[in-house]
């Protein structure tokens, strides 16, 4: 894998490490760490000193009823029925091990698109994009966060080149225009709030018909 450059933002990794991310979000940031030493390192760090925090703090009364309390969650939780596991680590990735990956899907010129069965419910969507080498996609912003992992191959906007292993964070305040690197076609791994806006006059005519 080529040099790892662009890493979650800090808020976003603190987020993740104080486990406020919702599902979508915390399995994009989760995949990075598995590729990604220096933010696996910053992890671990964050772990160390979350125990010797609690280690050193003074003991605190439970409640009453605790035990029952946590006894009725994890109830809760074996009740829910788990995701069927796809076999072996999809992409080399253990976090996406739990995942079924549906087909892939025609959605553009040279842009195929297939989900990924992570619960999106109040939170956002998880799905792939593979897109062919030179493929340049439609210039947008975002309605919501959109969370971008690439897998394999390379794309470039006016933000830089991301390679694989690289992990973009874009938003209503970001304008760009991926184009696919021409050695190689390019996968990535998404998380998306909200949905994509497209610009321009033929953005326009286009959006309506675009659903991802």
């Amino acid at each position: 894998m080529t040099k790892i450059r662009f890493h979650p933002k800090d808020e976003t990794l603190a987020s993740y490490i104080r486990g406020t991310l919702d599902v979508g979000r915390r399995v994009l940031v989760s995949a990075h760490i598995e590729v990604c030493a220096s933010c696996s390192r910053v992890l671990a760090t964050s772990d160390h000193l979350g125990g010797s925090i609690l280690e050193a703090a003074d003991p605190a009364p439970l409640e009453i009823n605790a035990l029952q309390k946590v006894l009725a969650q994890i109830e809760g939780l074996a009740a829910s029925p788990a995701p069927e596991k796809t076999s072996g680590h999809p992409f080399g990735l253990r976090t996406l091990s739990g995942y079924e990956l549906g087909p892939w899907r025609w959605v553009g010129p040279g842009v195929h698109w297939r989900s990924v069965s992570v619960p999106a419910d109040h939170g956002a969507r998880v799905f792939m994009l593979k897109a062919a080498p030179g493929t340049s996609l439609p210039h947008h912003t975002h309605t919501g966060t959109e969370l971008t992992l690439i897998l394999q191959g390379a794309f470039a906007h006016q933000g830089g080149v991301f390679g694989a292993g690289d992990f973009e964070e874009a938003d209503g305040t970001i304008e760009h225009q991926p184009v696919v690197e021409p050695d190689g076609e390019c996968i990535c791994l998404v998380a998306m709030e909200g949905q994509l806006q497209l610009l321009g006059f033929l953005g326009r005519i286009l959006q309506p018909f675009v659903r991802m």
